[in-house]
């Protein structure tokens, strides 16, 4: 039996083998989509991630017969702990080759730093807090990966609950067929609901005219999602970070914004392409070419990902649901895309799931974090 070594990561060059991993390991898959080798380094420099403030994060090689089998990534997230009182260690990162002693090896490296630490539970795959990517795929093998899904073997979860660890939170993903046509009464319905609450959709001729409304995107994330065990606050540095990284990335057109007779943003809907294919093709890199492969996704593409979306408490269960997706539905429709792919909704969320309902959602992929009580 061949000895497993797990080292931490401590050099570039070791870091770079962190962040390459998963694409050589996945590198005959027609699924897998890689990350931006830039932005998986970024991650751990506390100058380019906010979480890093209230966080303590190490990354971890494992190695058999000399060849890097594995990786893990381990996390205490402080400001969980101060604000929710959940004390664990987040293990996240995690790849390894089909080989019971490298995934034992890498789960016991996090069971050692939850002793070290004196926490007495592990959990992942998750990253620093709840926007990051999270849970470990259980079904939808054989669908093409999403920029914000996590993808991974089949053998994984296996190893896992071999192991001893069990499940602990579950996500759904769905995926839609947008109609060729939409009924007149969704129509005379929207009209209806939006006179009633004096609604008003936005029109955005330039994506600059959409910063003013960002801010109020994120305090609306807040209240749409605060009565969810596990969710916490989205801090001033992360919403600083969130703009810079991504709206550079956002299509004005793909970004439906509703607001009430004062200018009050109480809704929001956030979709761009699919841009699975852009990054399987640019390898992670935007130069020398990546960048053409993404603007031609966003230019021509049938499919879209569904990334976000925020409701004020007081409209929620009142119709503007049906304005959001009538306006998606208007926006597809001009851009030839009949597909769209969900985010990652927690199983418990049944509020945003009933946002699918009239359209004949398929669950198409499911994802799970698996816990460990550390004794």
């Amino acid at each position: 039996m061949s000895k497993v070594s797990v080292i931490e990561v401590k050099t570039a060059g070791q870091l770079m083998q962190f962040v390459r991993f998963p694409m050589d390991l996945y590198k005959n898959n027609q699924n897998y989509v890689p990350s931006f080798i830039n932005d998986e380094i970024n991650i751990w420099k506390s100058g380019e991630n906010p979480a890093l403030k209230y966080s303590e994060a190490k990354q971890f090689l494992a190695y058999k017969n000399d060849q890097l089998a594995g990786r893990i990534a381990l996390i205490i997230n402080h400001k969980e702990e101060k604000e929710l009182g959940i004390r664990k260690v987040r293990f996240g990162w995690i790849d390894f080759i089909d080989d019971e002693e490298v995934s034992k090896a890498l789960i016991q490296t996090a069971i050692d730093y939850a002793r070290e630490k004196k926490i007495d539970k592990i959990e992942g795959p998750m990253g620093f807090t709840n926007l990051d990517k999270a849970g470990m795929l259980t079904l939808g093998f054989d669908k093409l990966a999403t920029m914000i899904g996590i993808y991974n073997h089949e053998y994984y979860p296996k190893h896992l609950e071999k192991l001893g660890l069990v499940k602990e939170k579950e996500w759904v993903e769905f995926e839609i067929m947008f109609p060729e046509f939409l009924p007149e009464k969704i129509h005379k319905f929207n009209a209806l609901i939006s006179e009633k609450y004096k609604l008003k959709v936005l029109r955005f001729k330039k994506k600059e005219e959409i910063l003013p409304y960002a801010d109020a995107m994120f305090d609306l994330l807040d209240e749409t999602y605060k009565h969810l065990s596990t969710y916490t606050p989205i801090s001033d540095e992360q919403r600083k970070t969130y703009k810079e990284k991504y709206f550079p990335l956002l299509n004005k057109d793909f970004i439906i914004c509703i607001v009430d007779e004062n200018n009050h943003l109480i809704s929001f809907a956030i979709t761009m392409p699919s841009y699975s294919k852009a990054l399987q093709k640019s390898k992670g890199k935007l130069l020398p070419f990546g960048w053409w492969h993404f603007l031609q996704a966003g230019k021509k593409n049938d499919r879209a990902n569904f990334y976000l979306i925020g409701i004020h408490p007081d409209y929620q269960r009142r119709g503007v649901t049906s304005i959001i997706f009538k306006e998606i539905w208007d926006v597809f429709k001009k851009k030839g895309v009949k597909y769209l792919e969900t985010n990652p909704e927690l199983e418990e969320n049944k509020s945003i799931q009933l946002l699918w309902q009239d359209y004949n959602p398929v669950n198409h992929k499911r994802r799970r974090t698996y816990s460990m009580e550390i004794k």
